[in-house]
Order: C-alpha cells, then sequence, then structure tokens
C-alpha cells in the first residue's frame, strides 16, 4: 500500500506486529464481552428483569471499572521500562485469565463463588487491555511520522476492532453448532500466547531511550516545544473529552439494544450474538475507511465532520427507535450509531503527543482507562433509569453532553495543530501537523 512506503522495514515489521498482537488481545477481551449474554446466566444468578440488567451492568463495568489501577502500573512500567515490556506482559496475562474462565465451574455448581472468580477474570483482563492498545499506540507513534503515521496507528484499533468480529464469529459458531462455549476460551488463550512470543522480536522505540539517556544524564529537555510537548489542563481536558465519546457509542451499538431485541423481537441469546457479529462486521470496515481516509485528510477534520452529523442524528435517535419495527430497522440505527461513532480514531497520535515523552504513555493511559471506566458505569447503569423514566428520550441526557464536550475537544486540538488560527495557542509540534483535508 502506499500508505507504507515511506516506511522502513523496522517500522513495517512493528506495524504488523503490534497489529497481530492487538488482535489477539481484543479477540480474548471481547470474548467474553460478546458472549455475555449466554455466560451472565451461568455465572449469575437468576433474578428478576431489572435485577438482572443491573447485574448485567455490573459484568459489563467489572471489565473496566479498575482500568486506572492498570493504567498506573503499565504506565509506570511503560514510562520507566520501556513501551516493549508492556504490551508482552498484558498479553500473557490475557492467556493466564482465559485459561482459568476455560475451565470454571458454573453458578449451578459452586454459587457465588463462580460470580466472583468470573469478574476477577474479567478485571484483570479490563487491566491487561489497558496497557495493551495504548502501548501499540504509543509505540507506533513514536517510531513513524505523518501521514503514514496516522493510519498506521489507526490499525491498532482496525486490528482491535478484528478481534471483537473474531471473537463474535467463534461465539456465534459455538452458540449455534452446539459446541461447548469453553472451547471458545481456550481458543483465547492458546492464541494470547502467540502474541506474547511474536512480540519478543520489537525494539524499544529510539524516541523514549533517546529521552531515557538525557534523563539518566541529568540533561533537562530541550525548552523547544518541537522537542518536548508541554501540557496544560485545557489540553487534557480536551483530550479527556474526546475519548469520552467511544464508550458511549459502543455501549449503545453493542449493548443498549439488547433488552429490545430480547423483548420486543423475541432473539435468544445465539441470536443476539449473530445479530452483533453483523455489526461487528459493519464496525471493523468503518474503522478501516477512518484510517485509509487519514492519509489524505487531516484526522481532526475527520472526527469533526463525524461527531457534527453524530449531533444531527442523536436529536432523532429517540424518534426512530420508537417507531423501529423490524429488527433490521434496529440494525439500521445501530449501523448509523457506529458510522457516526464519537471515537477518537484516527487522532490518537496527536492526542499522543501532545504530552512529553517521559510522561506519554501514564497520561494517555490514565485518560484512557479513566473514561472509560466513568463512561462504562455512567452509561450503563444510568440508562437502567434513565429509559426507565423517560423511555428512550433518556438518551439525550448523556449524549447530547457527551457530544458536546467531544465537538469541544476537536476544536482545541485544532487550535493546537494550527487548523484553527488563535493568537492565544501555539502550534502543537510539526511532525503532528500531516496534511490539512
Amino acid at each position: 500500500m502506499a500508505i507504507f512506503k515511506s516506511m522502513n522495514r523496522e517500522q513495517k515489521e512493528a506495524v504488523g506486529l503490534l497489529q497481530v498482537g492487538t488482535f489477539l488481545e481484543y479477540f480474548d477481551l471481547m470474548l467474553y464481552v460478546h458472549m455475555a449474554v449466554l455466560l451472565n446466566e451461568l455465572f449469575f444468578p437468576k433474578t428478576d428483569p431489572h435485577t438482572a440488567a443491573l447485574l448485567t451492568a455490573f459484568a459489563f463495568c467489572s471489565t473496566y471499572v479498575l482500568r486506572p489501577f492498570g493504567a498506573l502500573l503499565f504506565g509506570w512500567i511503560g514510562d520507566s521500562i520501556g513501551r516493549k515490556a508492556t504490551v508482552i506482559i498484558t498479553t500473557m496475562m490475557m492467556s493466564i485469565c482465559c485459561v482459568i474462565m476455560a475451565n470454571l465451574p458454573t453458578y449451578a455448581q459452586i454459587g457465588i463463588t463462580a460470580t466472583l472468580i468470573v469478574t476477577l477474570c474479567r478485571v484483570l483482563q479490563g487491566l491487561s487491555s489497558m496497557g495493551e492498545i495504548i502501548g501499540a499506540q504509543v509505540y507506533l507513534t513514536e517510531i513513524t511520522q505523518p501521514p503514514a503515521q496516522y493510519p498506521a496507528v489507526a490499525f491498532i484499533a482496525v486490528a482491535s476492532s478484528l478481534g471483537a468480529v473474531c471473537a463474535l464469529a467463534v461465539a456465534s459458531l459455538v452458540t449455534h453448532c452446539g459446541f461447548n462455549w469453553r472451547i471458545a476460551f481456550w481458543m483465547g488463550a492458546g492464541i494470547a500466547v502467540v502474541g506474547s512470543i511474536a512480540r519478543t522480536r520489537l525494539r524499544e522505540t529510539p524516541e523514549f531511550l533517546q529521552a531515557k539517556s538525557r534523563h539518566k544524564k541529568h540533561q533537562p529537555c530541550s525548552n523547544n516545544l518541537k522537542d518536548e510537548p508541554k501540557s496544560n489542563p485545557k489540553t487534557f481536558l480536551a483530550f479527556v473529552s474526546i475519548y469520552c465519546g467511544w464508550p458511549l457509542s459502543f455501549y449503545l451499538v453493542f449493548m443498549y439494544f439488547n433488552a429490545t431485541l430480547r423483548q420486543s423481537f423475541n432473539f435468544s441469546p445465539e441470536d443476539i450474538i449473530l445479530h452483533n457479529f453483523y455489526l461487528s462486521v459493519v464496525f471493523l470496515l468503518t474503522f478501516v475507511g477512518w484510517a485509509l481516509l487519514s492519509y489524505k485528510n487531516h484526522p481532526l477534520t475527520i472526527i469533526k465532520i463525524r461527531a457534527s452529523l453524530s449531533l444531527v442524528f442523536v436529536l432523532f435517535l429517540p424518534w426512530l427507535i420508537s417507531i423501529a419495527s423490524t429488527s433490521f430497522q434496529i440494525f439500521l440505527i445501530q449501523t448509523m450509531l457506529l458510522v457516526l461513532s464519537l471515537a477518537s480514531t484516527p487522532t490518537e497520535p496527536i492526542l499522543i503527543k501532545s504530552f512529553p515523552v517521559l510522561r506519554r504513555f501514564t497520561a494517555s493511559s490514565v485518560i484512557y482507562a479513566l473514561t472509560r471506566a466513568i463512561m462504562y458505569i455512567v452509561t450503563s447503569f444510568g440508562l437502567v433509569y434513565l429509559t426507565d423514566w423517560f423511555g428512550h428520550y433518556g438518551l439525550w441526557v448523556i449524549m447530547l453532553p457527551i457530544t458536546f464536550c467531544f465537538l469541544w475537544g476537536v476544536r482545541h486540538f485544532e487550535k493546537l495543530t494550527g487548523l484553527r488560527p488563535d493568537k492565544s495557542s501555539k502550534p502543537l509540534d510539526n511532525r503532528i501537523h500531516g496534511q490539512a483535508a
């Protein structure tokens, strides 16, 4: 592809290894998320519909709620020891959790112990995925340059979505063909080991090594913003605002409509898994499109247009859901939410480079973890009550503020990168400008 012609052999190998590793990691992580509609019945006690909705929300959030601790841990490893170490450790953690869940007795066999163990495994998987995707994005950001940098980093998101597609494919195959669901988790454990071994070939990034060398020699970093960008509270808040968007979009697309499909269209757990598999294919193709577009169009322009159209769609969303009379119409609504999702892809290199090298991994991963932990709690638990009180119009209570904040965050980074002139802001490093649309 023309995108990668400017890269040398080592850079291309790193892109390939990190994409493969991220695919394997997210296959394991999303396996339970998309099989939760089935597995929650095996590992959680049976209750009334309202309590079941809260338990489902708890099971979903358990993957994300302790991610900030993982961000601090792997952020310290990434900024102190190196980027390479984190992506190897996290893949092995994922493999161990898959082995445990593949052999774990159900709630009917050992009671609440099964619930506690499966929740702990989900927490550990969430922690490991924390270091995985940020580690891969930071690594590629530091060894590549625009315009190839944007699609190279964006394809990490493509790899994670491909992992989700394959996880759903396996989940659908297992449930529809009557195979034992534990086979899927054994597959996940096996491929995680393969990913760990493959990543030992990576070398540490020169940018990180140079920053460490300066630090050890007690030489102050250059005051030139080109070498060490200085972050400020407003930039930090803009980063947070952009990262809050995707958790909301993901939950709405893959979780929110499950109850509607069950109650209004008599979908079984197996039917919902298959339905979500088709959605994940759309998800994958959408991310590929964003990655390719970022080679010729500035990433901030891409997500600004996407978010602006999303704001318009949100205004009609409750009405569209209320008049949907077939599962296909629900699918079309979910597809539009995916295409117009509030995702940060493909702007990650721009956001990551707004922090100094030796704080970059920690800062990015903490923001990533906090936004997902908070937003998944707000959306999964909040929508249980908001939709009880206001019906589908309760979606506005969360979606409208988050969309406006997302657009404000984009506007702030446009000023920093020079896309939107502002005398009060100095442009970020020219290396992150790329080609404007």
